[in-house]
């Protein structure tokens, strides 16, 4: 079964001197692989959902089927959170850019951003509570210059922990993205 969501990196690795090496522009595309650590953690809940729907069989043979549902029920949700994991991140297309969470996602046409950059600052390690310091991509809408810059993606978190090349790379696709778009 092929997994398109590991084939974005591997455009960026053939095509040096191409910043937006994609055929089809208008496509939701994230242009980086996602992490070890986000993988990791996905395997983890589908592989808590095996034995989820495993006790669910085995409460259905031996105990009531409403039980045994509510078990499969449980097991759907530790599913859809491991795809939506997965999902996580910053996308890009030729209408916008989108970020990704676990609950919310944000888009933001390319007429609404201002800038894309990397900077210099605390960033939260693996998305919890504490800073370290690091480098984020950061958003600057037009329509929003008083609030600040929206991190995008950090080496601390969990696409890129331990992957500093990773996101240097990751982080010149979607500034090249904002800057062919940006201008339209």
């Amino acid at each position: 079964m092929p997994l398109s969501f590991l084939a974005a990196d591997r455009a960026f690795e053939t095509v040096d001197d191409v910043a937006l090496p994609f055929d089809d522009r208008d496509h939701w595309r994230r242009p980086y692989r996602p992490g070890p650590c986000r993988v990791g953690a996905a395997a983890l809940c589908l592989l808590l959902a095996s034995y989820v729907l495993f006790a669910a069989v085995v409460i259905a043979l031996t105990s009531s089927v409403s039980e045994a549902g509510v078990i499969f029920g449980v097991s759907l949700l530790v599913i859809a959170a491991a795809l939506r994991l997965l999902r996580m991140g910053v996308w890009v297309s030729a209408r916008g850019l989108r970020h990704v969470g676990f609950l919310r996602t944000r888009t933001v046409s390319w007429g609404r951003v201002a800038a894309v950059r990397t900077v210099q600052q605390p960033v939260r390690w693996l998305g919890l509570p504490r800073t370290v310091q690091g480098q984020a991509l950061t958003l600057l809408r037009r329509d929003r210059a008083t609030d600040g810059a929206l991190p995008l993606l950090t080496t601390h978190g969990a696409d890129f922990f331990g992957r500093v090349e990773a996101f240097d790379r990751a982080a010149d696709a979607v500034e090249a993205w904002a800057e062919e778009y940006g201008r339209h």
